[in-house]
Formats: structure tokens, sequence, C-alpha cells
């Protein structure tokens, strides 16, 4: 593989781990604490709904832009030759991925019903599992950078 062509694909996987790990800082740390603090149920729950709504859309592309530009290096450095960071961080992405899919297909869509029916409550339990999942994905996300950048040759 070119130098030119690894630069371009280091760099799209970098700005795809940006938009998705800040995401996940952002509404985690800023946005769910705010909206704890100044909003009531029935209009904090709505404003995650319309979060998500934009925020997953740009997840799904930079994880599907994560993972082929993983992929894509991984097998361009010769799979034999790659350091064990990038095992780790492939098996971590991977678990990442699987995680966004779930909240993205599973809960997401709980929330968005729940908030729709006014079932507060409901949508209330389904927000904390996507928080849960988040915390998670938020140390996974730690682990595959400390891993990334421990394995620099």
């Amino acid at each position: 593989m070119s130098p030119a062509i690894r630069d371009i694909l280091l760099l799209l996987h970098l700005l795809g781990a940006i938009v998705w790990i800040g995401g996940m800082f952002f509404a985690h740390f800023c946005l769910r604490p705010a909206a704890i603090a100044t909003l009531n149920p029935p209009q904090r729950l709505p404003l995650f709904v319309a979060t998500f709504d934009r925020f997953f859309r740009y997840t799904a592309v930079a994880v599907v832009v994560i993972l082929a530009s993983g992929i894509i290096m991984f097998a361009g450095s010769g799979l034999p030759r790659a350091p064990m960071g990038w095992n780790i961080m492939m098996a971590l992405g991977l678990v990442m991925a699987l995680i966004f899919t779930y909240i993205y297909l599973v809960l997401y869509p709980r929330l968005r019903a729940h908030c729709s029916a006014s079932a507060w409550p409901d949508a209330a339990k389904v927000l904390n599992g996507i928080r849960q999942l988040v915390s998670v994905n938020l140390v996974l996300a730690l682990c595959t950078v400390a891993a990334a950048v421990l394995s620099r040759q």
C-alpha cells in the first residue's frame, strides 16, 4: 500500500474516531448533566431523541469508516506482522461497533417509541440503558486509544 493511501486511510480512521468518541464524551459528560439539571423528563427525553437522531446518523457513518479503514490498513500491513496493539484495537473496535449497533437498532427505537407515547418512566429506563452502554464504549475507546499509542512502531 502506498504511503499516500495509508495516510488517507489513517486520516479517515482518526476523523471517524473523533466524531464517535467525541460525541459520546459530549453526550455523557456535558449534555446529559445539563439536561438533568435544567429539564423535566417530558422535555429532557425528547431532547435526547432529537440529539440522537442527528448524532447516531453521523456515528453510523463514522463506525463504517473506522471499520473499513482499519481493516484495509490492518490487511495492508500483512496480518502476521501487525503489532499486538493493532489486534487489541481491532477486537475492541468490533465490540464497540456491536454495542453501538445494539443501541442504534434496538434501544434507540424503543426510546423514540416511549417518548412518542409520553411513557416517560419507560423512556427513562431505556435512556439509562443507553447511558450504561455508552459508558462501556467510552472505557473501551480509552483502551483502544491506549492500544494504538502503545503499539506505535
